[in-house]
């Protein structure tokens, strides 16, 4: 938990369905703060003082804006057996193997899962994972060196608001989600990135060293507006 933040979850009802809002007190809001987001769902951010009735009020005020903000969504995709889940753009059945030994394992577009079935999600989502970082701690180091830099810490995260960052010292740290992209999404990613070793900012000079690296982003940007959001919302419950 942040330093200074509270979180709490209250119920509202939008017109027969029942939907959790999760409550956020923030020592540095000034005003309530309702959002709608793939990854969190409903979230409420709270300055210190506010009550919880209040809150409620609040709440029940943007009852109709809530519910338009939510039918937007794309659907969930729990993570069970049957699901289909992409891995490269490319979607893959998920079956569950109760009675083999092999962990998981991807054969002919299908995506085994051995074990509980209780570990199915997790199972899968740690083999997601490996995987992005399998492809693309490699590949930020490979375009590195295309530049004449070398990246610090390369980490594979569930980042929420961006799909990669670069920091100051060099580090970089992608979104594990990518590995659900097309090749050519997830590469764009980790070039933008680690044009950043060279330019950290958006100036001209930096475009011009994510072409030299990834060739025009302008598909893969788009790709990434329109189905970015479902990334966000495998794993997520119904």
């Amino acid at each position: 938990m942040t330093a200074g933040l509270e979180i709490d979850q209250v119920d509202i009802d939008l017109g027969g369905r029942v939907v959790a809002v999760t409550l956020r007190r923030s020592a540095r809001a000034r005003r309530m703060a309702l959002k709608v987001d793939p990854a969190n769902g409903a979230v409420l951010v709270l300055p210190p003082r506010i009550a919880p009735a209040e809150a409620r009020r609040f709440l029940s005020q943007h009852r109709v804006w809530l519910a338009e903000r939510l039918a937007r969504l794309p659907r969930a995709l729990p993570l069970a057996d049957g699901a289909q889940v992409p891995l490269l753009g490319r979607p893959h059945l998920v079956r569950h193997q109760p009675g083999l030994r092999r962990g998981v394992w991807v054969e002919d577009g299908v995506l085994n899962v051995c074990g509980r079935p209780e570990h199915l999600p997790r199972r899968v989502t740690d083999f997601l994972k490996a995987e992005a970082r399998r492809l693309m701690v490699p590949q930020a180091h490979d375009l590195a060196a295309r530049i004449g830099r070398t990246p610090g810490r390369v980490s594979v995260k569930d980042t929420r608001s961006r799909w990669g960052s670069c920091s100051a010292r060099g580090d970089l740290a992608f979104s594990w989600r990518l590995v659900m992209a097309p090749d050519w999404v997830l590469t764009y990613v980790v070039g933008h990135e680690v044009a950043h070793l060279a330019e950290l900012n958006h100036s001209p000079a930096f475009w011009r060293v994510v072409d030299t690296l990834v060739g025009d982003p302008g598909p893969a940007k788009r790709w990434l507006k329109a189905h970015g959001p479902a990334l966000h919302r495998v794993g997520a419950s119904p």
